[in-house]
């Protein structure tokens, strides 16, 4: 009986040996084939290692290894521990069903993962907005999109199975400039022309250029302006603008409008 618990005590202890090394050299092969790409991707002149696109397959493979690790990784430690795992494979038929119902929303995951990346509805890079979040795409995985929230920098994790719900922000700003009904038409386009050169000046923008009277307002006539400048940067530069509007209308005298009520007594 002694000779049976210290036989079964050093099974145990081998085969927690052999799972740990085990662990030890996955997590080893992984990091260098890892650290291999990183330093690929970094040093390599290829444009399709520059591009959105390129970045956005990097961030997958990188994913798709990790899960291959942990797959295998698993397989082979209850092999080590003493489970059939040819058996459990043979019979996964009907525990596939009843497992696929259990990981439909993970399913669902991968399948729009692999959509999101070959129809390139966006890339790493790529500002997004999910609900009332705006975020730069930092990684496109098997089962999530990170995301960094352009207005206070944390970083959400976004399910791969609601790219219904997400838009692409463009990187174009829609500003309109109200002029009061008392200054001449020629007088304020070429206002609004002055105050589009200045806004095109400023770092943050690419262009600015004047589109026309967008609107005939209770109190003003609009005039529309739009600027192009990177998506992540759409806050200020939307700040800078309005502020490059402001100057520019005291600078020639012109007081923004705003609502008025007459009052008329008999």
């Amino acid at each position: 009986m002694e000779q049976f618990k210290e036989f079964f005590s050093n099974l145990m202890h081998m085969q927690f040996i052999s799972s740990i090394v085990v662990v030890v050299i996955s997590i080893i092969l992984y990091e260098c084939i890892a650290h291999f790409l990183r330093k690929r991707e970094k040093s390599s002149n290829l444009r399709m290692f520059k591009s959105k696109k390129g970045k956005t397959y990097y961030k997958l493979i990188i994913s798709v290894i990790r899960y291959i690790f942990i797959i295998v990784t698993v397989l082979i430690l209850l092999q080590v521990n003493g489970v059939n795992v040819s058996s459990m494979l043979a019979g996964v038929g009907i525990m596939g069903v009843i497992i696929g119902f259990a990981i439909q929303d993970a399913l669902k995951d991968f399948v729009k993962g692999f959509d999101i990346i070959s129809d390139s509805y966006y890339n790493v890079g790529d500002v997004i907005k999910f609900k009332d979040i705006e975020g730069k795409v930092l990684s496109i995985g098997l089962k999530t999109t990170k995301i960094e929230d352009i207005r206070t920098l944390n970083v959400i994790s976004v399910s791969n199975r609601n790219i219904e719900q997400v838009e692409v922000v463009s990187n174009i700003l829609n500003i309109s400039i109200p002029m009061p009904y008392e200054v001449e038409v020629k007088k304020a386009e070429k206002v609004v022309k002055s105050i589009s050169e200045n806004i095109a000046e400023d770092e943050l923008i690419n262009s600015c250029e004047y589109k026309g009277v967008t609107d005939l307002a209770e109190s003003s006539i609009n005039y529309l302006i739009q600027a192009k400048c990177n998506s992540e940067n759409k806050l200020q530069a939307r700040r800078n603008i309005l502020r490059c509007i402001l100057v520019g209308l005291e600078k020639n005298n012109i007081h923004v409008p705003y609502n008025q009520i007459d009052v008329h007594q008999k």
